[in-house]
């Protein structure tokens, strides 16, 4: 039986046993079989596992007497837990008569005699209670609705309608673009009165043909790297929810700059003779059109006014950031490879005389400001929850108030088969 060894030196076949003697047959498959569970990972195991991906377990009453079963198995092998490094519940330090009662009011308060708060949390201790905090306890956060909720720390929820809301919103961004992008074409300055600007690097380095083409191609194969990495990511949700909200953003902000100041051709080659279109229908499929081809010219879509900072700069650059971010430190030759292709791709735009320098820098600025600025944010939870980010990102608040803490890259195969790519991945 799995009662004759040591926990810590259980197999997954003992784990087995020891799920079936507490009446958890139904989950001997999923953690033992699917999930390699064996006597330390056993002890590690938390309610917030069982609650949260890849378990998700959903009948409540089994959830809360697996983790009472837990419970009670790590209280009897508390030296184990701390031979495995493991904080043992019981060994924390507790006020005797006191319990402690969760609060929240949204206000900003002060720790003083055992009533300790952060930016719109309270922990109340009151009279006749007893405390018990630990590094699995719950924590209540205000949300901007009032509303007082109870997560597990460092729980990362996928909250998959957001990720939809967010995807909704980059494409209607995108289609907003390519209307505004229509209209800039209406206002292209006439090339014979406004010729190309001085420029530094254009004025410098003769054009190149095939470069633009050469650009979308490096844009192309770091799309390519990061639905890879989406795809096998643990929390793939999160990712592409915070891919969506960046470049939603980022595109929205180019709308304005380009629609507010028309710049002139930076190169003769470019044939952008203002175009006036007859009526609206035209103008929506020319839209369309813009849109389906994702502005690209390899799809055959030609546009001519949409300067100011360059898209193709930030769809490249956030690409690689996402790469660069959400894969281990230890993956040297990935992040070599998309930094190349981000920093190639950027000199292909220029060398194909299809932006001004101006451009590719503000674009460049521009995206990696925000995509540092909005993950900062959103590994200080204690920002993240405050009434000023609420105002001030509401966006942010309202797609990341559910994460709690930096995301960790783990990474697993997100299919039932085939089997060998689990053992693979790990």
């Amino acid at each position: 039986m799995a009662s004759e060894s040591s926990v810590s030196a259980w197999s997954c076949k003992q784990v087995a046993q020891w799920l079936q003697v507490q009446g958890f047959d139904d989950y001997v498959d999923l953690l033992c079989a699917d999930h390699r569970l064996d006597g330390p990972s056993l002890l590690a195991l938390t309610e917030a596992d069982l609650r949260g991906p890849p378990l998700s377990l959903t009948v409540l009453g089994d959830i809360k007497r697996l983790a009472i079963s837990l419970r009670q198995l790590q209280r009897q092998n508390q030296a184990q837990l701390e031979e495995l490094g493991l904080q043992p519940r019981d060994s924390l330090p507790q006020r005797p008569g006191a319990a402690a009662e969760w609060s929240c009011d949204g206000a900003d308060r002060h720790c003083n005699r055992g009533e300790c708060s952060g930016d719109g949390t309270e922990l109340r201790l009151r009279n006749g209670a007893r405390s018990e905090y630990r590094s699995g306890a719950m924590q209540c956060h205000t949300h901007s609705n009032g509303r007082c909720r109870q997560d597990l720390a460092g729980r990362l929820d996928p909250e998959v309608w957001k990720t939809i809301i967010s995807v909704i919103y980059v494409f209607s961004v995108f289609g907003f673009t390519a209307f505004v992008m229509v209209i800039v074409h209406e206002r292209v300055p006439d090339m014979g009165t406004y010729p190309p600007l001085p420029d530094i690097f254009l004025d410098s380095f003769p054009r190149i043909p095939w470069a633009f083409a050469m650009a979308e191609a490096c844009g192309l194969i770091l799309c390519y790297m990061l639905i890879l990495i989406l795809l096998l990511h643990k929390h793939r949700s999160i990712l592409i929810r915070r891919l969506c909200s960046l470049m939603g953003t980022v595109f929205l902000l180019r709308c304005c700059t380009m629609f507010v100041t028309s710049l002139s051709v930076p190169g003769q080659h470019l044939k952008c003779a203002s175009k006036t279109y007859g009526n609206s229908i035209e103008k929506i499929q020319r839209a369309l059109t813009i849109w389906v081809g994702f502005g690209m010219t390899l799809t055959g879509v030609q546009t001519c006014g949409d300067y100011m900072f360059s898209g193709h700069t930030v769809v490249i650059t956030l690409l690689n950031f996402f790469v660069t971010e959400y894969t281990p430190r230890t993956w040297n030759l990935i992040h070599t490879i998309s930094w190349v292709l981000n920093l190639f791709g950027i000199f292909f735009i220029l060398a194909a005389h299809e932006h001004y320098s101006i451009d590719v820098f503000i674009a460049f600025y521009i995206t990696t400001r925000l995509f540092l600025y909005y993950h900062t944010l959103a590994n200080t939870r204690a920002y993240q929850q405050s009434r000023r980010a609420r105002i001030w990102f509401p966006m942010f608040s309202f797609f990341e108030c559910n994460v709690n803490g930096p995301v960790p890259n783990q990474y697993h195969w997100p299919f039932s088969k085939p089997a060998f790519m689990k053992t693979l991945i790990g």
